[in-house]
C-alpha cells in the first residue's frame, strides 16, 4: 500500500523513566490515517503527525455510535528487535466488530503494512525494560456530518501508538473484584461480541461504584438471568476447579479475547484440561467454600494476566488462593511475557517480527 508520509519536523521529548510510563497517557510522535468514502472505497493512506484532527460536529460516530476499536502490543525482544503478538487477528477482530456496526471492512494486508510502515517510524518510542511495551491503538470511526439513523458513507481509520508500562499500578498483585447483579452489560444478539465504545460506556457506572467500594473491576452475570458469569471489564475471566480451568463460552455476549484464546492453547500444552462452559455465580462461589476453586485470573491485552484475590457478591467476600497469585496464572504469566519478549520458543506462530 502506498502511504503518504508528513514527518514531524521537531521530535518530541521521549520519557526517561521507563518504569513510570503509566498506561495510555503517552503518544508517539506519529500516527496513521486512511479514508473510505462509499463508492470510492479506502483512499488517502498517510502518517502525519500526532495531533488533533477534525470532524463534523453531526459526525455518525458522535450521535449514532460507528466506532470500533482493538488493541495489541509490540515488544522489544531479547535480541533488540520489535515483535508483535498476534497481530492479524487484532486486525480480523476489528473487521468481525466492524460488520455488526455495518461497517465496510478494512484489508488486513493494507492494515498490517500501515502498522508496520507507522511502528518502523516511530521505532524509538518502543520502551526496552521488561514489562514495557508499546501499545497500538487501531480505531475507526463514521464521520459523515449527517443528522439521520442510517450507517455512514464516510470513515476515517486511525492508528495511534503509546508506550507503556503495567495496566495495574499494582502490576501482578491480585485484584479484588466486585460481581454486579443489578445492572448488564450485553446481552446474545447485541454487541457484545464487538470491541466498540458502546460496551466500555455500559460498563463506565458500575466500573466507578466497584472502585468506591475498593475493588479494581467488576464482573458481569449474563444479561437475561442474572445467573451466569460472562466477562470482567476490561478482562475475560478463567477459573481454576479441581485442576479444571473453566471459562465462559463464545456465545455473542463477551469479547472473544486474543489472550483469552491464547491461554486455552497454552493450558492445552500444559496438559490442563479446559472446559469453556456456562458457570453461574452460586457454581463459582461454591466452589470456594468447598475449597474446590484453585484460583481465579482475568486475561486481556493490556494486563496479560491478572490474578483475582476476592469476589465481592451478595453482600458477601469469598476470598480465593489465600490472596497469592495461583501457580496456573504464575506459569500462564511467564510463558506469556516469555513468547511476546522473545525469551521463550513460538510454538504457535504467534509472533510476527518488524
Amino acid at each position: 500500500m502506498e502511504i503518504y508520509y508528513e514527518k514531524r519536523e521537531k521530535l518530541k521529548e521521549k520519557p526517561t523513566e521507563e518504569n513510570n510510563l503509566g498506561f495510555g497517557k503517552i503518544f508517539t510522535d506519529h500516527m496513521f490515517l486512511y479514508n473510505y468514502t462509499k463508492g470510492k472505497g479506502w483512499h488517502d493512506a498517510r502518517i502525519v503527525p500526532y495531533g488533533d484532527f477534525s470532524i463534523s460536529p453531526a459526525a455518525t460516530v458522535l450521535h449514532y455510535g460507528q466506532e470500533v476499536f482493538d488493541g495489541m502490543k509490540a515488544y522489544t525482544g531479547t535480541g533488540g528487535g520489535i515483535q508483535f503478538f498476534r497481530p492479524k487477528d487484532n486486525f480480523v477482530r476489528i473487521n468481525n466488530s466492524a460488520r455488526r456496526l455495518c461497517m465496510p471492512e478494512i484489508s488486513v494486508e493494507d492494515a498490517m503494512d500501515a502498522l508496520w510502515q507507522l511502528v518502523m517510524l516511530d521505532r524509538d518510542w518502543v520502551p526496552k525494560s521488561r514489562g514495557t511495551s508499546l501499545y497500538i491503538r487501531p480505531n475507526y470511526i463514521g464521520i459523515d456530518p449527517f443528522l439521520g439513523v442510517s450507517s455512514a458513507s464516510e470513515y476515517l481509520f486511525y492508528i495511534i501508538l503509546s508506550p507503556v508500562g503495567a495496566y495495574y499500578s499494582t502490576g501482578l498483585e491480585p485484584v479484588k473484584i466486585y460481581v454486579e447483579s443489578h445492572y448488564v452489560r450485553a446481552v446474545k444478539g447485541g454487541l457484545g461480541f464487538a470491541k466498540t465504545s458502546a460496551n466500555y460506556a455500559a460498563s463506565l457506572l458500575v466500573g466507578e461504584e466497584a472502585h468506591k467500594k475498593g475493588y479494581s473491576q467488576a464482573l458481569w452475570l449474563d444479561g437475561k438471568t442474572g445467573k451466569y458469569i460472562e466477562e470482567v471489564g476490561s478482562m475475560n475471566i478463567f477459573f481454576v476447579i479441581d485442576g479444571i480451568l473453566y471459562t465462559p463460552p463464545l456465545e455473542g455476549s463477551i469479547l472473544p479475547g486474543i489472550t483469552r484464546d491464547s491461554v486455552i492453547a497454552l493450558a492445552r500444552d500444559f496438559g490442563v484440561p479446559v472446559r469453556e462452559e456456562r458457570l453461574t455465580i452460586d457454581d463459582v462461589t461454591e466452589a470456594i467454600r468447598s475449597g474446590a476453586m484453585d484460583e481465579a485470573f482475568g486475561t486481556g491485552t493490556a494486563a496479560v494476566i491478572s490474578p483475582v484475590e476476592e469476589l465481592f457478591y451478595d453482600g458477601e467476600t469469598y476470598e480465593i488462593g489465600g490472596g497469592r497469585m495461583g501457580e496456573l496464572s504464575e506459569k500462564m504469566y511467564a510463558t506469556l511475557t516469555g513468547i511476546q519478549y522473545g525469551e521463550l520458543a513460538d510454538n504457535h506462530g504467534w509472533i510476527e517480527k518488524l
